[in-house]
């Protein structure tokens, strides 16, 4: 796999974010398989305006992000109204996310979010653009990374390393449990808690600390009055789908 952009390839191009659209999009037909089983991935010819791409074999659809250097906290989305809308149909994208060293268009990182981590609860509201902006009065959005746990972030390349495509498909597996919860409520709170857990940063956890977070997560989900309950729940829950094991009273590991 080359992992860096060809900048030849886009030589009779003036505009700067054409440019990186076109070099990102046929690198990743170039070099990148689909998660779910494998297969070749095609770039959507006409700009079809839920995706850029879609498997040949399984049908899956991808949309493509590229962003120079790293990515923060969040990353510019779309419109908010359009964001919000697609998360509820059916064949919405997962997500591929490109991060390129601008100098010579190296790519640091590729990675890909599956379409049931997002929930609109992970999609921020910006503020309309100005009376003066070309503009005036569209609302953007933000995707919040920072609500996304990392067992959601599957990387074909990490720090400029690549990762075995065998071991990309068993990461994208173990993922599959959370398309069967359909309400984003009850999705919401599952990745809270995949996040509390991560932020830990070890492997055997105890329930008190994951208890630590209460405050937290009351700000997150106002709307429930029983926060400790809500928290066992979800991690019987992950439990039961071997994200985490039970060890005795009180204590879990992360597997």
């Amino acid at each position: 796999m080359k992992n860096f952009l060809d900048k030849e390839i886009t030589k009779k191009y003036k505009n700067n974010s054409q440019k990186i659209r076109i070099m990102s999009e046929i690198w990743t037909e170039k070099n990148i398989f689909c998660p779910n089983c494998g297969s070749r991935i095609l770039n959507y010819e006409n700009n079809k305006p839920v995706a850029d791409f879609y498997c040949e074999k399984c049908s899956e659809q991808f949309e493509l992000k590229s962003k120079k250097e790293k990515v923060n906290k969040k990353i510019p989305a779309g419109a908010y109204s359009k964001m919000i809308e697609r998360l509820s149909f059916s064949e919405k994208p997962n997500f591929f996310f490109m991060i390129y060293v601008n100098e010579n268009y190296l790519i640091n990182d590729f990675f890909v979010v599956p379409k049931y981590f997002f929930t609109p609860s992970i999609i921020e509201k910006r503020k309309p653009l100005s009376v003066n902006a070309k503009r005036a009065g569209w609302v953007g959005s933000n995707i919040l990374f920072s609500r996304i746990p990392n067992f959601g972030k599957i990387y074909y390349i990490k720090n400029g390393k690549e990762f075995l495509k065998k071991d990309i498909l068993e990461k994208w597996k173990k993922t599959l449990f959370l398309k069967e919860i359909k309400k984003d409520n009850l999705k919401g709170w599952i990745l809270d808690i995949m996040n509390c857990i991560e932020s830990l940063n070890k492997k055997d956890f105890k329930l008190s600390e994951i208890y630590a977070f209460e405050k937290i997560l009351s700000i997150l989900h106002p709307e429930n009055k029983n926060i400790k309950a809500k928290i066992r729940q979800q991690l019987q829950f992950l439990r039961d789908k071997g994200y985490i094991e039970f060890l005795e009273k009180g204590k879990y590991r992360l597997k």
